[in-house]
């Protein structure tokens, strides 16, 4: 029986290099001279330190400018609250969004459910498991989803026949 999975899947070596090249742009630039604007990533959290608001908003700026240099999307970060940090500075922790979460999960169920398609969904885990028996059923199950408004990236793997 035709099968696909959905799945939510962010490349950490790619991350490595966006956040590679921030810093090297941040070295270079005239506008951060002087400034202890930095940002790194242990495990899924990227932490980003920066001297004010405004500066912080450029670092925003840059990593959404670099994550799609690299083929990464923006959509995989999850903006924390910011706070204070030591010596005026302000320190954002951006997670990085790994997998479906359920409640979106059932989300997407729905949407196919509502949709009519002959298809059959399954959630495993964190990610969805497509299967039907045509391959166009699957293929309209991917085009409906692609359609949908969701805050983050889906990938549309293991597309058996």
């Amino acid at each position: 029986m035709p099968s696909f999975d959905v799945v939510s899947k962010t490349d950490l070596a790619e991350v490595d290099n966006a956040l590679a090249g921030i810093m090297r742009e941040v070295a270079q630039r005239y506008d951060f001279k002087g400034s202890k604007c930095s940002a790194e990533r242990k495990d899924q959290i990227i932490t980003v330190l920066a001297d004010d608001d405004m500066k912080l908003k450029q670092m925003h700026e840059l990593l959404a400018v670099h994550f799609t240099r690299r083929k990464v999307d923006p959509k995989a970060l999850d903006y924390q609250t910011v706070e204070k940090a030591s010596g005026n500075t302000v320190r954002q922790v951006v997670k990085i969004k790994d997998g479906i979460e359920t409640v979106l999960a059932k989300r997407l169920v729905k949407e196919i459910k509502d949709a009519k398609l002959k298809v059959q969904v399954a959630i495993q885990g964190d990610e969805l498991r497509v299967t039907g028996k045509k391959r166009d059923d699957l293929q309209e199950a991917i085009a409906l989803l692609k359609k949908l408004e969701v805050d983050q990236p889906l990938q549309y793997i293991n597309f058996r026949d």
